[in-house]
């Protein structure tokens, strides 16, 4: 467990109106000695929207030195209002926004530096690719709220009628492809859904090919994201294992969506579905971790939700601060956690008994998930990247649909991306 000394002393420092040091934040109250009011925009709703401010008036109720109030802004208006928002001197203190937006936000307003504002332990304890994903030229901007990815996902009845085992998954490609094969065969149904259309900005497709690509060994991008690095062995492996599942019928090209209608054996998918389906899924379901490739090596894409906090006051900064520790301490996350489904950020509430306990008693498919948190990445921190994920993704759909060979649409979309990244 984190104890909460850091924030309670942030927060007796603001309400007493003097300076204190926990070893990380200094804190001190508004002028007249009035709680610092912290405004947080959000995307949630239903439940995630009640269970967010549930929390808020909890941390309201728990002190008088900082006074929080949400706002919910729809997903598809975020980043468009913040950017408005910052024109009119209007941001909010905190914004919590998807972990693809960090770069982006960071660049509409002036982020605060989190690592002197939050006590140092919390930020050690949060997941180590969520925690770097935040950190912009050496500086903390976000840190995470919410976490999830993706695992196995699979129809025990469809694999039942197939003849296979629904307590015995694949492990690798080869048997994912080989079970596929007989659920097509022996049901007519899809093996295995694949999301291989662009669509309208390609991040479906980037988001689920980049896990292959890991598994095979590869990167999306070099490391300082000046140039593609998909256009490699690796990456011809990947490209070459999703086509051989489309040709061998296992995979539909533009097919994805055929699992979630009961339709399918299996398919790539997000811990939000454990959720969405709970507690009366519209079939019976599974997760297992997602297989690898022979030599390959284990990988799963991290998405979620971050938090930015924007240099509005001194004031509110460190008010701004005092919340998100308080957030991230073990029994917020628990709360957090168990209420919405989402995966702990932090690392001892991850492997923490009181958590895997609810998770064996109340959603042992959640587990996979979990467990893959050890070795999930992160798509590349760069706010090129919304470009730079379409034009990858237009060119490597005319591989899966048969209008380039895999080869072709990796050179094409090699050219496509670093364009994108050289006009800037």
């Amino acid at each position: 467990m984190i104890p909460a000394i850091a924030g309670t002393a942030a927060l007796l420092a603001l309400a007493t109106g003097c300076t204190t040091t926990t070893g990380t934040a200094q804190s001190t109250s508004t002028a007249d000695g009035a709680p610092v009011e912290v405004t947080v925009w959000h995307y949630w709703d239903g439940a995630n929207a009640d269970a967010f401010d549930a929390l808020v008036q909890k941390y309201n109720d728990s002190q008088d030195a900082v006074r929080v109030t949400t706002s919910n802004v729809p997903n598809a208006d975020f980043l468009t209002k913040l950017k408005t928002s910052a024109s009119s001197n209007s941001l909010p203190d905190i914004a919590i926004g998807d972990l693809v937006w960090v770069p982006q936000m960071a660049q509409i307003g002036e982020v605060a530096d989190l690592a002197p504002l939050v006590d140092s332990a919390v930020i050690d304890d949060v997941n180590p690719a969520l925690r770097e994903y935040g950190s912009i030229e050496g500086k903390q901007v976000s840190l995470p709220v919410s976490a999830n990815n993706l695992a196995y996902m699979y129809n025990r009845d469809v694999f039942t009628q197939a003849g296979l085992d629904p307590d015995d998954p694949p492990t690798t490609w080869e048997e994912l492809a080989k079970q596929g094969a007989v659920i097509a065969e022996k049901t007519g149904l899809p093996g295995y859904d694949l999301l291989t259309e662009a669509g309208d900005n390609g991040e479906g497709l980037t988001w689920n090919f980049q896990v292959s690509l890991w598994q095979a060994g590869g990167e999306f991008l070099t490391k300082d994201n000046s140039a593609a690095a998909f256009n490699t062995a690796e990456g011809l492996k990947a490209v070459e294992f999703w086509k051989s599942l489309i040709d061998s019928g296992v995979s539909r090209y533009a097919g994805w969506g055929e699992f979630e209608k009961g339709a399918g054996g299996a398919a790539q998918e997000g811990s939000w579905m454990v959720g969405i389906w709970a507690p009366d899924p519209p079939f019976a379901f599974d997760v297992a971790p997602l297989p690898i490739p022979e030599g390959g090596v284990q990988a799963t894409n991290l998405g979620g939700e971050q938090a930015v906090v924007f240099n509005n006051s001194a004031d509110k900064a460190k008010g701004a601060a005092a919340f998100l520790e308080w957030f991230l301490q073990d029994e917020q996350v628990m709360n957090w956690s168990t209420t919405t489904g989402m995966l702990p950020v932090t690392q001892s509430m991850a492997s923490s008994d009181d958590y895997l306990s609810w998770i064996k008693e109340n959603e042992p498919r959640l587990m996979p998930y979990v467990e893959q948190m050890e070795y999930a990445r992160t798509r590349p921190n760069t706010p090129l990247y919304p470009k730079i994920s379409y034009a990858f993704a237009k060119e490597m759909e005319k591989a899966f649909a048969g209008e380039a060979t895999p080869q072709e649409a990796l050179d094409n979309a090699e050219r496509a991306v670093n364009d994108v990244i050289a006009n800037g």
